[in-house]
């Protein structure tokens, strides 16, 4: 059965209060440089492969923010990767779970993951 709608990702869409705070962070996190454009005042889209994420502080609310993780970052290490996030000292950091990911939150609460791939 053929589907207009491709099975795959474009963009994950996080809600931030701050929008230059978050690009901030997010860039830092991921080890690439924030010099990419705030479009309309209120949109980042972060350097990434594959999928894309795009930082958003108009659809931003308490009642947006991300409970569970909508996605994980991948990591071929995640002790490695654990001991990054330790280092920066991000909040709501979890601990490895059955040696394959753990959680972790934004500045503004989202909760996000990394997962050995």
């Amino acid at each position: 059965m053929n589907s207009p709608v491709l099975n795959e990702i474009g963009t994950v869409f996080i809600p931030v209060s701050n929008i230059e705070r978050a690009r901030d962070w997010y860039c830092d996190l991921l080890g690439v440089q924030a010099d990419g454009e705030v479009q309309f005042g209120h949109i980042y889209v972060l350097p990434m492969k594959g999928a894309g994420i795009v930082l958003d502080s108009k659809i931003y609310s308490k009642d947006a923010i991300t409970k569970t993780p909508l996605f994980h970052f991948n990591t071929h290490h995640i002790e490695d990767a654990y001991a990054y996030m330790l280092n920066k000292n991000v909040d709501g950091l979890t601990e490895i779970q059955h040696d394959h990911y753990f959680n972790f939150q934004d500045p503004d609460g989202n909760c996000l993951m990394v997962c050995k791939c």
